[in-house]
């Protein structure tokens, strides 16, 4: 069995970033648009975000290349959270972990 996931698509935001006692994490959310055509032919856009997270020395690889709007792809793994708040209310989120990161719409300044 395997927990893979692979996405392309564009940040919303630029990543943002919290220093630990020995590492990093960055986080973004990232939109992946789809394009399919609907019962009357039309092209329709389905666009959806995903939480990204990368820690560590692949961390410092988001904070350095990630922009808005720069196309990537990510390369990861769905991590399931749960935590309960100072109210009482439980929460969750899955979100993609980086294991690895391709720039597609790199540019020498970057």
């Amino acid at each position: 069995m395997r927990n893979s996931v692979m996405l392309i698509g564009r940040p919303g935001a630029e990543p943002e970033v919290k220093n630990f006692n020995n590492s990093k994490k960055a986080r973004f959310s990232l939109a992946v648009t789809e394009s399919k055509k609907n019962a009357n032919g039309e092209w329709v856009d389905n666009t959806q975000w995903f939480p990204i997270v990368a820690w560590g020395a692949v961390a410092d690889r988001v904070v350095k290349n990630v922009k808005k709007g720069k196309r990537i792809a990510v390369d990861g793994s769905l991590h399931n959270n749960e935590w309960t708040d100072d109210k009482g209310q439980r929460h969750s989120v899955t979100e993609i972990w980086v294991n690895d990161l391709f720039l597609i719409d790199w540019e020498k300044d970057m």
